[in-house]
This record gives structure tokens, sequence and C-alpha cells, in this order.
């Protein structure tokens, strides 16, 4: 009974002390918008656009990595990809890429499925080397075959709602952008309501938590893999569709956002889906003031590294402690 009361105790504690760190982060980010946009406002607004631009790709590789344990670095080449497809859509058909977002769930759904029954079904007992090889090896296929299709020029469609802007007294701030916050939301609170209401999103939960356990108990461990990962890759490849309407696409573009969303993983920790919204903001926010300060904008890129680097040194020491 005293071992009960105390583990109960040692569970109430914990999660008191969590509610500390949620309402002290929360403050912390208060304290911070109200400076920004009392300061330098165009900052705030462009940091929480290019936040969500973050999220909204980060989140498929969170469900990846939270159920099936596999880092993916082909992740920004299927959104590369998904791009490109976007592209051509509007080019041959005169689609809006908009609207092509929604053929391109199902397209890149089905190329899930080909993806993991060809490939990632075969290394999932694999070591962790061996996993990071095949889907880098997967990333360069795709950004080479990309490259041969389309060669290496930058490509970029003219929208004219693209350049839709909005002011508030003598502060003047693109709006399209704020689509990236509408897809980040509603790709986070779909993914929260199909892994807590749907027989699949339950059992991809039992699963990234004990597969052996959930196997046990009779779920189909195997098909939870692909369609998790079959998801994933349909979201990021519609993600493509929305990233290019505002930015030019070219073979290479994906790779940096594989490495921002790792870092935004690592940042968050395994499987914290709400998480990732929270740690793009720190990202996207670091950007964009760094780009703010003139002569000091080259050093924007070297932000996720050293953000990844600080978790690194973090999670390792809290590990020994423990």
């Amino acid at each position: 009974m005293r071992g009960a009361e105390k583990k109960r105790s040692g569970d109430l504690m914990t999660v008191q002390w969590l509610n500390k760190r949620r309402l002290a982060l929360a403050a912390l980010y208060l304290g911070l918008a109200v400076i920004l946009a009392w300061w330098r406002p165009y900052v705030l607004v462009e940091g929480v656009q290019r936040s969500c631009l973050y999220a909204m790709i980060a989140l498929p590789m969170a469900l990846i990595l939270g159920v099936l344990g596999i880092i993916n670095l082909a992740h920004g080449e299927f959104m590369m990809l998904g791009a490109y497809l976007a592209y051509w859509f509007n080019v041959r058909a005169g689609l809006d890429p908009l609207l092509a977002a929604l053929p391109l769930l199902l397209v890149f759904f089905i190329l899930g499925l080909a993806t993991y029954v060809s490939t990632i079904k075969h290394v999932l007992a694999a070591e962790e080397l061996i996993q990071l090889l095949l889907t880098f090896g997967l990333g360069l296929v795709i950004s080479q075959m990309v490259n041969l299709i389309w060669t290496s020029q930058p490509r970029k469609v003219q929208l004219d709602y693209v350049s839709a802007s909005a002011a508030v007294g003598g502060f003047s701030f693109g709006t399209f952008e704020f689509i990236y916050v509408g897809a980040a939301v509603l790709v986070l609170i779909g993914l929260l309501l199909f892994m807590k209401y749907t027989r699949t999103g339950q059992a991809a939960t039992a699963v990234g938590q004990n597969p052996r356990g959930a196997a046990l108990v009779g779920i189909d461990v195997d098909r939870t893999y692909l369609m998790v990962f079959s998801i994933s890759v349909a979201l990021v490849g519609a993600m493509g569709a929305l990233f290019m309407t505002r930015h030019s696409i070219f073979p290479a573009v994906g790779g940096s956002f594989t490495l921002k969303s790792f870092c935004l993983v690592a940042m968050a920790g395994m499987g914290n889906l709400s998480g990732i919204l929270w740690c793009s903001l720190i990202l996207g926010l670091a950007e964009n003031l760094v780009l703010s300060i003139r002569g000091y904008s080259g050093w924007a890129d070297i932000i996720f590294f050293a953000l990844i680097g600080l978790v690194i040194i973090i999670r390792s020491r809290q590990r020994q402690s423990t």
C-alpha cells in the first residue's frame, strides 16, 4: 500500500511539475510576443508564418518517428516532389496549386504504400545506421529523378493572390502566408483526432509504445506501420503544393526541411505532436529575428544547428542524471 501511495504521489508531483512548466513556457511565449509586437512587429508576424511552415512539414515526420521509430531522411524530398507535381498540374492542366493538394494526398498515399512495401518494411528490424542509409539513398533517388525530368533550374508559379497584404496603422504585412498557420493547426488537430478516435490511430499509439505487446493483443503491427507511413508521406506530399505557391522550387530544396523537421522533432521529444508547433515558434522567430539584423542575415541558417546541438546536450545530461 505504501508503495502504491508513493507512486501516486510521485505521479501527482510529475503532473504538477509539467503543468507549471507549461504555464511558464506560455508566459515566456506571451512575453516575447508582446516585446516583438512593440519592437519589431514584422519579425513577429513573419516569424509566426515561417514557424507554421516548418511545423506543417515536420508533423508528418514526427508521426513516423513516434510510431515506426525511423528517421526518414527522404522526408524533405517527398515534400519537394509534391511541389514539382503541383507545378506540373498547374502548367499542364491549369490546376491551382491549392486545389492540387487534394489529388496529391491520394497520389502520395499510394506512393507511401509502395515505398513502405518495397523498402521500409525490410529494414524495420535492422540497425539504425542501415535505416538512415536507406532513407538517405531514397532521398537521393527522388532528387536525382526530379533533376533529370525538370532539370536543376528553379521553378516558380506566378499567382496573384500570394501578394495579398494588410495594414495595421503604419505597419503592412503579407497575409497569404497565414495559410501555413491554418495548415499547421489543421494537420495537428487532424493527427491528434486520428490518433485518439480512430481504430488505426489507437493501434498506432499502442504499437508506438510497445510493438510486441500490441501484437499479443491482436493488433496487426505491419499493417499499422504501413498505414502510418503512407499517411505521413501523403501529408508531406500535399504540403509541397502549399509550399510552392510562395517559394521557388529546385531539386535540392527539400534537404534543409528534412534537417529542420528532425531538429523540431528532437526538440519536442518522441511522439509529442503538440510540442512540434511550440518548438517551431522558437526556430521560426529566432531565424526571423536574425534575418532582421542588418549584416547578420546569413547567420539565420545555422540557428537550427545550434538548437539541435543544445537539445542533444540537454537530453544527454538528463539521461546521465537518471
